[in-house]
């Protein structure tokens, strides 16, 4: 279950790595403007939010990969970062786009359960 677990955990963070380069790189670039659905005026006027968004979204990967770095002592990170991951895409879904939920809160939920089985 572990390693099921940690391969979960490792794709969620390629996954947030993936947003952190669209929030941070591609925002304002047609493939950016497209994942989001963005007209290039909000874009360009909402470049620095994205990038703040996608630095935090950097966070949790270093934090998820750290817990599976950590082996079996990374438990609580794990269960740290998960968390933070599951409540934001529970906020996200709620908030922005019920697709969030899907694709962020329902992995992490997932990934959550598996580890602390």
């Amino acid at each position: 279950m572990p390693l099921v677990a940690n391969i979960l955990i490792v794709l969620i963070a390629l996954l947030h790595l993936w947003f952190l380069i669209l929030e941070m790189f591609l925002w304002t670039r047609p493939s950016g403007r497209r994942a989001f659905g963005l007209s290039e005026e909000f874009a360009e006027q909402s470049r620095a939010l994205a990038a703040n968004q996608g630095l935090y979204n950097g966070f949790l990967v270093a934090g998820l990969i750290w817990g599976v770095w950590l082996g079996p002592d990374g438990f609580a990170i794990k269960v740290f970062f998960l968390g933070c991951v599951l409540a934001a895409g529970v906020f996200g879904g709620l908030t922005a786009a019920r697709k969030i939920l899907w694709f962020q809160a329902l992995p992490a939920a997932v990934a959550l359960l598996l580890v602390l089985a």
